[in-house]
This record gives structure tokens, C-alpha cells and sequence, in this order.
């Protein structure tokens, strides 16, 4: 959920104090990322210009490199049962299921995604598309939310004018978002929540969707590959598919898992396996090999000072992909779908109704 490879020179300190006992991974990151911290909403700070170079491993903190031998297999194992779902996974956001909108407690880093998430679907469907509704930008936009959660991005779509259908095999998050929209008339409209698989609803679903969203999902899958091929079928040709998630890289490891997790406690321990973690590579591959066309690859970096994400060029921890489902023959873009009510486009850098 970490981005950037600047962050670490800012915890060096702590790493050395705390000693994290943990298992450094063996895949190489970026030999070299510079990043500057900005103030962000959520605090105020003075910018920092830290400096990382992992080309050497003599300038990791001494107490990762002591463990640099145990490192996991870097091979990520794909499921050869018929579910995508991963019943581990389930268990562990089982215990956080009444914590979605905690905007300070777990989830907190998700809430504060929103803010460079959802402008970056709004504003890359409108570009697509000369037509909108002044108000509801994506009225007459059938989403579908992989893995909804407690439904955080679910809710601000929907504030955006689309009908949004967030799905998650989780019974109890479920029950969290259903709850949670249930306090806003015109999202208990716009939005419904089914607790089911993604395979599970692709016999009814051929081609249905405008869109798709898998924003922190494809890291905690059991299959992959068959996952990639379920979001193909139930999106209609030219359909948009977004995903967000973290690559595997050796910083990833660092920030994700010892320093997000063993060391500051931004989410639970356990919440990530490195193992899983997908390459911007990998995933490129699997969508091309579905009948998509990756149309933008984009980094972002998460400051734990600030609690804020922001776009950088490094996708060598957490990054943000939209790809394109191939059109059939005929068929108009789905975007087209967009009602014309106004003759300005709202700006690309325009705040999101949360």
C-alpha cells in the first residue's frame, strides 16, 4: 500500500531501533528512486528530500540485510481450485469487517486513496467520451466492485451518477456496506452489494458491465489468471477495466509488509504476502492474454507523515493500470453511454463529492 522509494530513508532510524525480525525477499526494485514528500491534507510537515539507492545491498539497514538469506520463493503460485477466492484471505478481513469506515482506524489508507482513485477513473472515462451530465458525470455508467469491501470506492462512483453493483464473498462486509449506504437515500438507489464471487456471477453477467474496479484485490486472489479472465466476460467490448495494487520488489517488501505492517502499524500484520504481490509486468501480460489493451500504467506513493497518496512515475511498490477490453465489431464505447447535460467538462483535477 506503500509507494515510492524515498519513505525509507525517513524510517531508517526506526528500522535500526526495532530491529524487525523479518524476511527480506530477493526481487530487485528500482536501482535507484528520489522523492520528495509534499504536505498533504491530513497534516502539515516540512518537505524532506531523502535519497535511497538499493543497486547495493550495503545500503539497506544492516539488520535486513543480516536476514537477506531466508528470502521467500518469488514465484507466485496460482490456485488450480475453480474459485478465485482465497479462504485465508477471507479469514483475516472477516475480523476487520465492522472497521470499513473507521476513517482512522485500518482502513484509513484506503479512505485517503480515494482521493487520487476515484478522479482517476472519473476523468479517464470522461476523457473517452464527449458526453456527460453536468452533476453526474457518470450517469448511465454500470460499474461493477470486485471485492467491495465495506463499499469506500463503491459509495463516491455512486455520488458520481453511475449504478454501481459491489460484489464480495465476505457475508459480514456485505453487511457493513449495506448498512453504510443505507444512510443516503440516492446511494441505497444507485448502488447494490451481493455477497458472491466473481466467478459466481459471470453466468448472469456476460457482458454487462461498462466498468470494472479491482482497487487492492488482485494481491489477495487465489487465481489470477482466472480472475483476469472472469473480469473479461462480464465486461462489455471496449469496456474499462481499473485495478490498483503493489508491485513485488524488494522495496515493496520493506514498505508493505516490515514497515507498514511489523513496524507502524498502518494495517494489520498479516494483511499482505509478498508472495502474492503482482508486477506491472505480469498483469500486463494476463490482461493482454484476455482480450485487453493496457492503455495506462501510473505510481503512486503513500505518505505515512501526511496519511496522503499522490502520482509519481515509480510503479516499483503501488501502481494504478486501466486497460481497455478489445470492442466488437458495431459496438459503440460504453462510456457513450453518458448523458449530455453541460458544455464545460469538469477539470481532470477536480475534487470528488466523498
Amino acid at each position: 500500500m506503500w509507494g515510492g522509494g524515498g519513505a525509507v530513508c525517513a524510517l531508517t532510524r526506526a528500522l535500526g531501533r526495532r530491529r524487525a525480525a523479518s524476511v527480506l525477499p530477493g526481487a530487485a526494485g528500482d536501482a535507484h528512486a528520489d522523492l520528495s514528500f509534499q504536505t498533504g491534507p491530513r497534516g502539515t510537515l516540512q518537505n524532506y528530500n531523502w535519497r535511497i539507492q538499493l543497486k547495493s545491498s550495503s545500503t539497506l539497514p544492516v539488520s535486513l540485510i543480516d536476514i537477506k538469506s531466508s528470502m521467500p520463493n518469488s514465484k507466485r503460485l496460482f490456485s488450480t481450485s475453480h474459485s478465485s477466492v482465497d479462504l485465508k484471505e477471507m479469514k483475516k478481513f472477516q475480523l476487520l469487517a465492522h472497521k470499513w469506515w473507521d476513517e482512522e482506524g485500518e482502513y484509513s489508507a484506503l479512505h485517503s486513496m480515494n482521493d487520487i482513485r476515484v478522479p482517476f477513473i472519473r476523468d479517464t472515462l470522461l476523457n473517452m467520451s464527449s458526453n456527460y451530465h453536468l452533476g453526474n458525470p457518470l450517469s448511465g455508467v454500470e460499474i461493477l466492485d470486485v471485492g467491495c469491501g465495506g463499499g469506500l470506492l463503491s459509495e463516491p462512483l455512486g455520488r458520481l451518477g453511475a449504478s454501481v453493483t459491489g460484489i464480495d464473498p465476505l457475508e459480514d462486509n456485505i453487511r457493513t456496506a449495506d448498512q453504510h449506504k443505507s444512510f443516503d437515500p440516492v446511494l441505497a438507489k444507485r448502488i447494490q452489494y451481493k455477497s458472491s464471487s466473481l466467478e459466481e456471477i459471470v453466468e448472469g453477467s456476460m457482458e454487462t458491465f461498462d466498468v470494472i474496479v479491482a482497487s487492492e484485490v488482485v494481491e489477495h486472489v487465489a487465481d489470477l489468471e482466472m480472475f483476469i479472465k472472469c473480469c473479461s466476460q462480464v465486461l462489455k467490448p471496449e469496456g474499462s477495466l481499473f485495478i490498483t495494487t503493489i508491485n513485488k520488489t524488494q522495496l515493496s517488501y520493506i514498505l508493505g509488509i516490515v514497515v507498514a505492517e511489523k513496524i507502524l502499524g498502518i494495517v494489520p500484520a498479516g494483511t499482505h504476502e509478498w508472495e502474492k504481490f503482482v508486477p506491472p509486468e505480469e498483469l500486463e501480460r494476463l490482461l493482454e492474454a484476455n482480450g485487453f489493451s493496457v492503455k495506462t500504467v501510473n505510481g503512486m506513493l503513500y505518505n505515512p507523515l501526511s496519511g496522503s497518496w499522490s502520482w509519481i512515475e515509480s510503479t516499483s511498490v503501488n501502481y494504478a493500470m486501466h486497460a481497455v477490453k478489445s470492442g466488437a465489431e458495431g459496438q459503440s464505447s460504453p462510456t457513450g453511454a453518458l448523458t449530455e447535460m453541460g458544455s464545460e467538462q469538469p477539470s481532470a483535477t477536480a475534487g470528488t463529492t466523498m
